[in-house]
């Protein structure tokens, strides 16, 4: 039942990293890299479409974004929601490929990406915290009921804070390692 407990535990902690780790992709670092643009999505024919499920994104040089739609005329409409999603980005749309030019990123605006990475960052220790004070209250509910020892409970308690110590540690690896990557020049 303990072992239950902190495998769960450890599920959903991963699970909150996996998803920092795809929320930071998404913010853009001074190169061209399609998952800035996986959040974007497309009124296509009434249903709101992501772009990545419509259209081929790809990077012929490090600040060039391509998308090449499989439906020509919704290039018009992709071009609207790339606008509508205020990434800072402009796109170019020759009729058969939108091309967006990935500006130089300025000071100011590095600093906004890095209070953004932070956020996200401390979003995802909260997360990985509530995610140890409900199986904290599990075991406690399992020592309370009489199917664990005191012992144990105890024991399980620790494991459940040493997992979550490592993993705050790793969110605060991550986003250091994602403000690096947007100051460098």
């Amino acid at each position: 039942m303990l072992t239950d407990i902190q495998k769960q535990a450890q599920d959903k902690m991963d699970k909150a990293i996996r998803v920092l780790k795809q929320d930071l992709l998404t913010l853009r670092a001074g190169r061209a890299n399609p998952a800035i643009l996986d959040k974007v999505t497309v009124d296509y024919y009434g249903t709101e479409t992501p772009l990545n499920q419509m259209a081929n994104i790809s990077t012929p040089d490090p600040r060039t974004l391509s998308i090449q739609a499989w439906d020509k005329s919704a290039l018009a409409e992709i071009e609207r929601a790339i606008l509508k999603a205020e990434l800072g980005l402009t796109p170019n749309n020759d009729g058969n490929v939108i091309r967006i030019s990935i500006p130089a990123l300025t000071e100011q605006r590095r600093g906004e990406l890095v209070k953004i990475a932070r956020k996200t960052g401390e979003e995802a220790k909260v997360a990985i915290r509530n995610i140890r004070r409900d199986a904290n209250d599990e075991v406690k509910k399992l020592e309370k009921n009489g199917e664990i020892p005191e012992d144990d409970a105890r024991r399980g308690q620790e494991d459940i804070q040493k997992l979550t110590d490592r993993l705050i540690k790793e969110v605060d690896q991550i986003v250091s390692d994602k403000e690096k990557e947007i100051m460098e020049v």
